[in-house]
């Protein structure tokens, strides 16, 4: 799989490190229970098709990507700065 990151170009995947779904988990309470916490810390969907995946360019440039990826085929359909995404989400709201 290779991963076109905005600053560097085309790279094989191996430089980047995985950081899990580009999504905002709401956190529980200090006060929720115990089962909240641990759906929290150990649920996650786990989609058959187009996500939105955090990748860190962490053998190249450093950067923090938001990458849509195909969990079915791994074909991916865009990638962002996750800096420009968290911008354009402040811009929305």
């Amino acid at each position: 799989m290779r991963i076109e990151c905005p600053l560097c170009g085309d790279r094989d995947r191996r430089e980047f490190y995985y950081q899990g779904a580009a999504v905002m988990l709401a956190r529980p309470g200090p006060d929720a229970s115990a089962e909240a916490w641990d759906g929290y810390l150990h649920l996650r969907d786990n989609p058959a098709g187009v996500t939105q995946e955090l990748w860190q360019h962490e053998a190249g440039c450093g950067s923090w990507l938001v990458v849509a990826r195909d969990t079915r085929t791994h074909e991916i359909s865009k990638v962002e700065l996750a800096a420009d995404v968290k911008r354009a989400m402040g811009a929305a709201s």
